[in-house]
């Protein structure tokens, strides 16, 4: 006989871990116990020698689909005799290293109950079991057990509390377990919080088929949903959300609806289908049934699909897509709690299908483009959040990182785990701010981390930076934000460095003061070189030339040409007005900030080739530069390298000069994205031969161009490197927080610790 205590770390708990432990130890007869605590889950097991070793093996063998197991640790105990197996009283006691799940797509048994007359939780739309449903964005703290989920306040039926407790039933001790009879109700109610008579999700479906705009709570908060295929309907909802260019992401009933929207290949199909269903972006596939206004002038559509009951409800309901778009007013966060909802959407839907299930946290849906064997991240939130990135090192002492300011997200770090936040926004107003630091401390309290050592942006005015400066009793680390972009990209490999990193974004502080964006710097963790730069030029007119790219054109032009920019490009004609005045802006440096930005670079050709002039969200003109270039032409534009840096006006010269010829915009764009990766894959190749190193690693806003990013990745590969791209977390400000915490981390494992006052000095 052998007796053995075991502890299982990872994503074990909301799983029905405890569940299948069961199931496996009465099914080989060994007697013992199960449990939840603040590590995960515990186990003690007892019986013939042979038949523990085999219960050992299948832990990690067959472990529930949505577990994830990080460690399993096993302590030899004296055998007692014992008798039967049970579940016993979760013990919250302790330090938290307990991790939970993201939230979860329905599974396919609750789909086929969701959608069998016979079944008691026919056309339920809170249907779920241990394999699916809400997670994250109910639970309010560990261990993971319903009396701390949003689901307390919805006691059990007995039906519900039969299969609850039922060890051969799919729900045994699943926390959200619910029916009609006991748990969370759905409600249509008309834009002034009045109830609307009938079945609610009819109800919405035929507002949504007249062409009205419905506000949709969903598991992280509420969107905002039209038929996809109403023109007039978006372009509404577009009107009514000061979303003036922005495309609106699509809900699809399933893949065959994908297909007849866009290209959908295999790692496509894969990512739509996946537990996490993010939205993806992918090629449009001809004139599908979307109206213009949903992504107006965009040749790719963001496709999602149902991820729950009451979404596929909806969707079989109006038989047809139908645009889920955040549920705010351009820039806000979305909202999430019934009360605000109501007041902040009413403006803009009219009606709402809600229902009275809490929403502990707010979690945007996440966004992927399929590349390579893959996935490419642009923002992480539903479906990967909590699940930590687990480092390849451990941090000495809790590290929290505040993020930059645009695609906020934090990091809370305690040894090999890095709990990268789920995507909070642009801080730039207070109520995103306020969803920060509410998730700080959830974070915190979730996990049990309490940081002691704090980690920034250089950029001072940031309130990310600000936030930082203000807490107390806590070591801070200034990180350069070029640099936190390769530590991120690192910390995504397992990798400690060093690197040639090739960080190209739109803006970041640099530590001389002035605008960064197109760096090259030979980093490890702890620390940084830059190596190599875009030659800066001015940004007429400060933040006013991000906004109007073709500000940046002029700046370009006016270098490419040594002030004397030819004439009769349409750049200059259409804002003929302001061309000189924007000219002295540059040339006398008043109001005109200097920048190495690659980001800015993309933005001047992209006004070049036109017509994008202005700008109503960020990286719209690089987007449609990308979009509009010719994957079949192969010509690059060449750049010199001088002692100041890489030329990029050789780059926009070229593109002028092809221009002028009447060479089409597409062959330019695409000449201008092969001149940038030839250049990169250059300087790349001459910082190994001054150095050494032969990895690269690529991050920054820039490299979520994909065309970019492929052309890239092949020619420093055929110039043999090997080359570091973002898996976990995104390329762009969304990964920051990740190399800010392992910068502090490296930082604090080699320095001595100065005091608060001196860190921040440095």
């Amino acid at each position: 006989m052998r007796r053995v205590e075991v502890r299982v770390e990872g994503v074990v708990q909301g799983v029905g871990f405890r569940p299948f432990v069961y199931g496996l130890a009465t099914g080989l007869g060994l007697a013992g116990v199960v449990g939840n605590d603040a590590d995960g889950v515990f186990a003690e097991v007892e019986g013939p020698r042979g038949l523990v070793a085999e219960f050992l093996a299948a832990l990690r063998r067959d472990a529930p689909p949505l577990a994830r197991i990080e460690r399993v640790r096993v302590v030899e105990g004296e055998p007692r005799g014992d008798r039967g197996f049970a579940i016993v009283r979760s013990d919250g006691s302790g330090a938290r290293r307990a991790l939970v799940s993201p939230d979860t797509a329905t599974c396919g048994d609750c789909l086929r109950e969701l959608a069998d007359p016979g079944n008691r939780r026919f056309g339920y739309a809170f249907i779920n079991c241990t394999n699916c449903g809400p997670r994250f964005t109910i639970v309010r703290g560990v261990p993971y057990d319903r009396a701390l989920t949003t689901m307390a306040g919805f006691a059990m039926c007995e039906a519900c509390a039969s299969e609850y407790h039922d060890p051969a039933d799919r729900r045994f001790h699943a926390q959200p377990t619910c029916c009609p009879d006991c748990g969370p109700r759905p409600r249509l109610a008309s834009g002034r919080g009045e109830d609307l008579p009938g079945d609610p999700i009819a109800g919405c479906a035929a507002l949504l088929m007249d062409g009205r705009v419905v506000a949709v709570k969903g598991l992280g908060g509420y969107h905002l949903a039209v038929l996809a295929s109403d023109e007039t309907a978006a372009a509404d909802l577009r009107r009514r959300k000061h979303r003036e260019d922005k495309p609106f992401a699509v809900m699809v009933a399933g893949l065959d609806q994908a297909r007849s929207l866009c290209e959908v290949g295999d790692l496509a199909a894969t990512l739509l289908t996946g537990a996490g269903r993010p939205i993806v972006l992918l090629p449009r596939a001809g004139d599908g049934p979307v109206a213009a206004p949903v992504a107006p002038g965009n040749r790719h559509l963001g496709l999602m699909l149902p991820y729950t009951p009451l979404h596929h409800l909806l969707l079989a309901a109006t038989g047809a897509p139908i645009v889920l778009t955040s549920g705010n007013v351009s820039d806000e966060p979305i909202a999430y709690e019934d009360a605000d909802a109501f007041a902040r959407l009413a403006g803009i839907a009219d009606a709402f299908l809600t229902h009275d299930r809490p929403i502990h946290i707010r979690t945007d849906d996440s966004v992927v483009r399929p590349f390579g064997g893959g996935g490419s991240v642009l923002r992480r939130s539903r479906g990967h959040v909590p699940a930590p990135v687990t480092l390849a090192w451990a941090v000495p002492r809790p590290v929290l990182a505040c993020g930059a300011e645009l695609k906020n997200t934090f990091c809370l770090a305690k040894d090999t785990r890095a709990f990268v936040s789920h995507h909070i926004g642009d801080l730039e107003n207070y109520e995103t701010l306020r969803s920060f630091t509410h998730g700080i401390e959830h974070f915190s309290r979730l996990f049990g981390i309490v940081p002691e050592v704090v980690a920034h942006d250089l950029h001072p005015e940031y309130l990310s930076t600000k936030h930082a400066v203000e807490l107390d009793g806590v070591d801070l680390v200034g990180v350069q934000h070029h640099h936190a972009h390769i530590a991120s990209c690192l910390a995504d490999n397992g990798e400690p460095g060093p690197v040639i990193g090739v960080a190209f974004d739109g803006l970041g502080y640099g530590t001389d003061g002035t605008i960064w964006g197109g760096e090259f710097l030979l980093a490890g963790l702890a620390s940084f070189e830059r190596a190599g730069h875009l030659v800066p030029v001015p940004m007429p007119g400060g933040t006013a030339a991000i906004r109007q790219p073709w500000r940046m054109a002029a700046a370009y032009l006016d270098a490419a040409y040594d002030g004397r920019p030819p004439e009769g490009l349409d750049v200059a004609r259409r804002n003929e007005e302001r061309w000189k005045d924007v000219l002295s802006l540059a040339r006398g440096g008043v109001g005109s900030p200097l920048t190495s930005s690659a980001g800015r670079l993309f933005d001047a050709v992209s006004a070049l080739i036109g017509p994008r002039d202005t700008i109503t969200y960020e990286g719209q003109a690089a987007i449609e530069l990308e979009q509009r270039a010719d994957p079949a032409e192969r010509g690059a534009y060449a750049a010199s390298v001088t002692a100041g840096g890489i030329r990029g006006a050789d780059l926009v010269r070229a593109a002028a000069d092809d221009l002028l010829a009447g060479v089409a915009p597409e062959v330019i764009a695409a000449r201008f994205h092969n001149g940038v990766a030839a250049v990169i894959v250059r300087r790349c190749a001459e910082l190994r031969d001054a150095c050494g190193l032969s990895t690269a690693a690529l991050s920054g806003g820039v490299f979520q161009n994909l065309l970019l990013l492929g052309r890239t990745v092949d020619g420093l590969r055929t110039a043999g490197f090997r080359v570091l791209t973002h898996r976990r977390v995104p390329p762009n400000d969304g990964g920051i927080s990740l190399g800010q915490a392992v910068v502090a981390g490296a930082r604090d494992v080699t320095s001595r610790r100065p005091s608060r006052a001196t860190r921040r000095a440095t």
